[in-house]
């Protein structure tokens, strides 16, 4: 991939970005063991006592630098870029959850943060050039295309799934259903993002896009999906390995 001054500031943004997410889900993690040790409510069961706790706040904070940072660098690069560095927070969480959590990582989940480097390199040295967006109006002719339309519908309804039928009935043990949701909404919130970060990056270039209700629409988008995805990411950090939690018993 020809690597523009654009894509530059991209590419660096993202890095930036996986390092700070990645961050933060560790320190996230060590402010929810904190608050279900003291409230004894855990946040896999409802609880959000973690609201309560400074520690949470600043992996919060953490993840907020690193969502902004990887917001930007949407508006910079193209989402096929910066998308698949988003994977390498994979790699800073289990090196820091190794050394801080005393998490072991087996030979297993070795090649897994192996085949996630690899990936990541292979799809951005081989990234197409992205087409220049001239109006968020081209993003939503895009992404109302029948193709992507019934990819959001089979989303959604995935979603719905296992919201509504597999998360209260083995949400609690199993991360998978967590993890799904968070990743179902986070394909989602992609295409948004990327329209989001345009439009602000046009508007401050003096083409104004917050004339659009597109724009507001996008940002309706992004906020929900990512309100959603803390939610359940919070119920999810909330579980070790086996379905114990942090507090030693089962749920």
């Amino acid at each position: 991939m020809d690597f523009s001054r654009d894509n530059t500031k991209g590419f660096v943004l993202a890095l930036l970005s996986s390092g700070f997410i990645g961050a933060s889900f560790i320190i996230k993690k060590k402010g929810l063991r904190r608050a279900a040790a003291t409230s004894g409510v855990r946040a896999g069961v409802g609880g959000y006592s973690y609201l309560l706790e400074p520690l949470w706040w600043l992996g919060m904070i953490t993840m907020i630098v690193g969502e902004v940072a990887n917001f930007v660098a949407y508006a910079f690069a193209p989402a096929v870029l910066v998308t698949p560095l988003g994977a390498l927070s994979i790699i800073v969480s289990a090196v820091l959850a190794h050394f801080i959590l005393s998490e072991k990582l087996h030979k297993l989940g070795i090649l897994g943060c192996v085949m996630c480097i690899v990936g990541s390199v292979l799809i951005v040295i081989h990234a197409p050039q992205e087409h220049p967006i001239t109006s968020v109006q081209e993003i939503w002719s895009m992404a109302t295309q029948p193709a992507f339309l019934l990819y959001m519908a089979s989303v959604t309804v995935l979603v719905f799934i296992l919201v509504i039928h597999f998360a209260p009935q083995c949400g609690h043990t199993n991360v998978l259903v967590f993890t799904g949701i968070c990743s179902l909404m986070g394909s989602l919130s992609v295409m948004s993002v990327k329209a989001l970060g345009t439009s602000l990056k046009l508007t401050f270039e003096g083409k104004n896009q917050l004339i659009y209700p597109e724009t507001w629409f996008f940002m309706l988008v992004v906020a929900t999906c990512v309100i959603t995805q803390m939610n359940y990411l919070n119920k999810v950090l909330s579980i070790n390995k086996n379905g114990i939690h942090f507090d030693g018993y089962k749920a």
